[in-house]
């Protein structure tokens, strides 16, 4: 095959954006019709101008009870999992779906993170993600063409418990360097009404405009999550942090959309009752998604091919956060359905300044095997 004067070598792969404003402020083409759900015209501006929207209301309760019945399916099926294995007396079966995964943490330290990593996704999950009206909304943001994220999550915020009490940082600096060019939104879908109370969500409106994903550092206090220092924020993105950190109170029914390059967290949950909430993303199917090598994406809507139906029980087969720790030399992990930690390639990603059971497995021998991330 001829080559163009202007095409890299075969041999060399294309190196990974530094930096992609375009790519977070400049909206697709909008639908020529309006479909069921989409936003205003003032809506989707302001996702692509501030870096989140909050829509309230765009669900009923009723059509989200269905998801709340699943998590209490969830529940119920680790607590017998653990009783049955010795982990616990008590399945604490009465306890209701806002109490009891806090009592099971408590017999058993660990067991929100367990039931945070297990990644099943039931039908109601399933049908949430794959909504009409939340595709709609997605083509207003990707364009029609759209593919599931690999990185779904159940919140599993149980009071006052730090590892899952998530600290400052974007969404990017989980993902490798290649997905910088790739906008990734997130719904952000409570099920209850979230307030600063019981943790709901802070974003530094703006913050996203430079298209940078800033320096990180890994891992705060006993969790493997990554947090964005605060002159990071200032310096590097331009945030005010004075002026432009929005709590977002998201009213049962609602949903938050955030991009993937502005900084968030969540507060900490001071409530007696569990914050439980969803976050979905979807994307561009044939753009890079930043854990390549550990899970793809799941193709849901083409315009290209309407028949395109997503692919469930694959996606499902493989384990995200299994992978993860395999690849993270921590196979005894992944063996063990009550493993309660959590690594991924991030840790490779940006400086370990504080180490914990999360990261110990980077530091065994055999780092040679693990997929090359490149350092920020």
């Amino acid at each position: 095959a001829e080559t163009g004067l202007n095409d890299p070598p075969p041999s060399k792969k294309a190196a990974p954006p530094v930096c992609c404003p375009e790519v977070y402020t400049t909206p697709p083409p909008q639908p020529a019709e309006r479909k069921p759900g989409q936003l205003s015209a003032k809506q989707v501006s302001q996702f692509f101008t501030e870096g989140y929207v909050l829509v309230k209301n765009l669900f009923s309760p009723e059509e989200l009870q269905p998801v709340r019945d699943a998590v209490e399916e969830l529940v119920d099926d680790l607590a017998e999992r653990m009783h049955k294995a010795g982990k616990i007396t008590d399945t604490h079966k009465n306890a209701g779906l806002f109490k009891r995964l806090t009592l099971l943490n408590k017999d058993f330290p660990g067991a929100a993170v367990i039931l945070h990593k297990q990644g099943k996704l039931p039908q109601a999950f399933r049908d949430l993600w794959s909504h009409e009206r939340l595709l709609n909304i997605m083509e207003q943001f990707i364009g029609p063409e759209i593919a599931g994220h690999p990185i779904w999550n159940l919140r599993t915020k149980t009071p006052r418990n730090e590892e899952v009490t998530v600290p400052w940082h974007q969404d990017n600096a989980y993902l490798s360097t290649d997905a910088l060019g790739t906008l990734q939104p997130t719904a952000w879908i409570p099920l209850l009404d979230t307030t600063k109370d019981n943790g709901c969500m802070q974003v530094v409106r703006g913050g996203h405009r430079k298209g940078i994903t800033a320096i990180h550092v890994c891992c705060v206090g006993g969790t493997w999550y990554v947090e964005l220092p605060v002159d990071e924020m200032e310096n590097t993105l331009g945030c005010d942090l004075k002026n432009d950190v929005v709590t977002c109170e998201v009213p049962f029914g609602g949903v938050l959309f955030l991009n993937n390059a502005i900084p968030h967290r969540s507060l900490e949950n001071t409530t007696d009752q569990i914050r439980w909430s969803l976050d979905l993303r979807w994307q561009h199917p044939d753009k890079p998604c930043g854990f390549e090598g550990i899970k793809d994406v799941i193709p849901m809507r083409s315009a290209k091919n309407p028949d395109v139906k997503p692919d469930w029980a694959g996606f499902e087969s493989v384990d995200r956060t299994a992978t993860q720790q395999k690849q993270m030399n921590n196979e005894a992990g992944a063996a063990d359905e009550f493993d309660t930690t959590i690594q991924g390639p991030w840790m490779l990603r940006w400086e370990i300044v504080n180490h914990n059971k999360h990261t110990k497995s980077v530091l065994g021998e055999g780092r040679s095997k693990i997929p090359i991330w490149t350092k920020a």
